[in-house]
């Protein structure tokens, strides 16, 4: 640091100014001070959480609430597609299996062709 006109300090630095090491700052070497621009934004974060504690306090019960209303949702959803999945194994089963049984077995009889006793609509009224 150059001295002012006037401080009463030389131009030439003292002793104990040029023996200082100078500190390397591992985000400086490893991406331009990414490292250092994350815990400055850290601090800014932490400073403004202690000063509007209840509205951060809200944005966690809102978004928390919702978070763990989508977990619920997700899981049950997840749980009724694992048991449609075993239903349709099952539908399939037994399809596989009649049309197994049914390609074994001679095809039956055409039943008979027999008239109604009166139309379908009132068919019942007369049946009692």
């Amino acid at each position: 640091m150059a001295a002012a006109a006037g401080d009463g300090e030389g131009a030439k630095p003292t002793q104990q100014q040029e023996q200082q090491p100078v500190a390397v700052d591992a985000g400086v070497a490893f991406g331009g001070g990414v490292i250092a621009k994350l815990e400055e934004q850290w601090l800014k974060t932490k400073e403004h959480v202690e000063t509007y504690l209840y509205v951060w306090g809200s944005y966690i019960l809102v978004y928390g609430g919702l978070g763990a209303y989508l977990t619920w949702r997700w899981r049950k959803l997840r749980c009724t597609n694992d048991r449609v999945r075993v239903l349709q194994a099952r539908v399939r089963q037994l399809a596989a299996a009649e049309e197994s049984q049914a390609a074994s077995n001679p095809a039956p009889p055409p039943p008979s062709q027999q008239p109604p006793l009166a139309g379908p609509v009132f068919g019942f009224l007369l049946s009692r």
